[in-house]
């Protein structure tokens, strides 16, 4: 122990005299969580609507009105003629169009049916979606209030079913809420697993680590020389981002801190092990960052529901979504900050965390050595 003891030592000094270290480690990734916070975000308001009002009456600019007065959309510009839309979706200025007929005030007078047509850019199907959604439901509410307003004074209204609508866990329904969390896990991926990846080929570089192959240490005090600095840096950036998660986008925190904290070195096992595995494929720095950044970084950003559901993805790749390390801790993060839920609930999430873990870091022990071939 005593020769692990300098050894951690004598990293933790070479970290701390490396200038650049500190900025990449504490600095970025909260730089990184500040941009990504703002960025990573599904929800769609504000949405540009140009408008082909060929009626020019009260009744259409009242409707032009509903739809400037949402939070949802904004008007882009008002038009005469649908000819004059295109331009408007080609530059992308507006993401729907609204054509509002000739004769629509006198059916809206009439109390027959007035129809509009909505026309959307397609190119971005999910939130072109979800802004079809919205008009749509813009469009039915307004009908009713017409209908409702025709009534003689005292008729009794048509019936409807009213729905009492309750969100839990995400009651603002806000996607930034649900997608820091995730943001943590990416960066503890990036931390500790490319830096841990490059630490050691940059030995091999230097010709370091083989002056250390010749020392007494053991094969298990090296690997626990080297990766302990980095699991301590992680921590250190999980209690960062968590700070700037709750104090900076006000995400909220139900669970407990410690089990978080607790299940993050868990974590850390399968992303240390990949550095680890990661610099025994590797020969220079170089490599090493781009095999992690490819084959382990991407795949894990897409297929481990961070941005798609598992759910919805083929069947042949879902086996391989639940062979990824950050499936599982995007579980347990969310649920201890939005549910928070214990250990009672997140045992399946945190026993399928520590297998993986404990399997990809003795896989990379295994193909490292202590002495170079």
């Amino acid at each position: 122990m005593r020769r692990l003891r300098f050894f951690i030592r004598k990293e933790l000094l070479e970290l701390k005299a490396n200038p650049r270290l500190l900025p990449m480690v504490i600095v970025a990734p909260i730089l990184q969580l500040v941009v990504l916070g703002y960025a990573a975000t599904m929800d769609v308001k504000n949405v540009p609507v140009v408008v082909a009002d060929a009626d020019r009456t009260a009744a259409s600019r009242q409707l032009v009105e509903r739809f400037d007065g949402s939070k949802y959309f904004s008007i882009a510009g008002v038009v005469t003629s649908t000819t004059e839309v295109r331009e408007y979706l080609d530059r992308q200025r507006a993401w729907l169009a609204l054509a509002i007929p000739a004769g629509y005030g006198r059916a809206v007078a009439s109390g027959e049916t007035a129809r509009v047509q909505l026309v959307a850019d397609g190119s971005d199907g999910s939130s072109t979606q979800v802004a079809l959604g919205y008009a749509t439901s813009l469009l039915a509410a307004y009908s009713q209030e017409l209908v409702a307003g025709r009534l003689p004074v005292g008729a009794p209204k048509p019936g409807a079913i009213g729905a009492e609508v309750r969100v839990w866990f995400n009651s603002r329904l806000e996607s930034r809420d649900f997608m820091i969390p995730g943001i943590l896990a990416l960066l503890l991926v990036v931390i500790a697993g490319v830096l841990a990846s490059m630490a050691i080929v940059a030995e091999k570089e230097l010709g370091t680590l083989e002056q250390l192959n010749v020392t007494p240490l053991r094969r298990w005090e090296l690997i626990v020389g080297k990766l302990l600095p980095y699991a301590i840096i992680g921590m250190i950036d999980v209690f960062l981002v968590v700070g700037v998660a709750v104090g900076w986008f006000h995400v909220p925190m139900r669970g407990s801190l410690p089990l978080l904290f607790l299940l993050s070195l868990v974590y850390l096992l399968s992303t240390l092990g990949l550095g680890l595995l990661v610099s025994t494929l590797s020969h220079t720095q170089q490599q090493a960052m781009m095999t992690m950044m490819f084959f382990f970084l991407a795949p894990m950003l897409y297929l481990s529901g961070f941005i798609f559901p598992i759910e919805n993805m083929p069947w042949v790749i879902q086996p391989v979504a639940y062979a990824i390390p950050l499936t599982y801790y995007l579980n347990i993060v969310r649920g201890i900050f939005l549910k928070g839920v214990g250990l009672e609930t997140l045992w399946p999430d945190a026993l399928a965390l520590l297998t993986l873990g404990l399997v990809i870091l003795g896989l990379a022990v295994q193909r490292s050595q202590k002495r170079q071939a």
